[in-house]
């Protein structure tokens, strides 16, 4: 019964987040904060993961094609399928529960604790669309995010090929190119924006309605993180079989 009470108050936080919203000139600089915490603040450890984690995956691969018969441009078509169908969207996206996630359900936590939220209530401001709405809007650039880290996560990989020895840069570029599917990078954003609506809302759900003091603000983080992996994963399941499945 605990669990189907609070994915009532998940879906019904969702709802009260749209209605009466805040003046839009408080509204634009609460956007602008959070677009600086959650979206640029996160591109440099996403760059870094992206470019290394490339240059596994295309390693990896060229050890495990042995036979003198398989082509070499097979290599960046591997690399580029990994990255681009599932690296990119799904596992930058458990990562980011733990810096974004994390963050939010912190910083909204540490507002319920000090009784801010209250404060908010008192002045007669929706609490959630002020502290929620603008987490939202701005993990809607995640996408920005998502394709630089499919950009380098393919240089990285062509990098680790070319300076490994591994295939020749020409070959890396056929691989990348060969039977390329336009629909892949589609579903690729979709995956993307769904993970980055449950990135916004999860976190802010644990945050605004955790009890306690200081320490519980740990403990909410820490719950926040788990629940939202656990959801990006079932559902990258589902849409995998829904998007991809003919």
């Amino acid at each position: 019964m605990t669990y189907l009470h609070n994915i009532g108050s998940y879906f019904l936080m969702i709802a009260e987040m749209f209605r009466k919203p805040t003046k839009w000139t408080v509204m634009k600089q609460l956007i602008l904060k959070d677009i600086d915490d959650l979206i640029i603040g996160s591109l440099g450890i996403v760059a870094f993961i992206a470019f290394f984690v490339g240059g596994v995956v295309t390693i990896q691969t060229a050890l495990n094609i042995t036979n003198p018969l398989i082509p070499k441009y097979l290599v960046g078509f591997a690399t580029r399928q990994s990255i681009v169908l599932e690296f990119a969207p799904t596992f930058i996206s458990i990562i980011m529960a733990g810096k974004v996630g994390s963050f939010i359900t912190s910083s909204i936590g540490t507002m319920r604790v000090t009784e801010q939220i209250d404060a908010l209530e008192v002045m007669g401001i929706n609490s959630l669309n002020y502290l929620v709405f603008p987490k939202f809007i701005s993990l809607m650039l995640y996408p920005f995010v998502i394709s630089i880290a499919m950009f380098l996560g393919i240089i990285g990989g062509m990098a680790a090929c070319v300076y490994g020895g591994f295939s020749s840069l020409e070959d890396y570029i056929i691989g990348i190119q060969t039977e390329f599917i336009p629909f892949h990078i589609v579903y690729a954003f979709i995956k993307t924006f769904v993970f980055a609506f449950i990135l916004a809302t999860i976190p802010s759900f644990h945050g605004y309605y955790m009890k306690g003091g200081a320490l519980e603000v740990g403990k909410a983080s820490t719950t926040s993180f788990v629940w939202t992996s656990v959801v990006i994963i079932l559902l990258n399941y589902f849409l995998t079989q829904m998007l991809l499945s003919t």
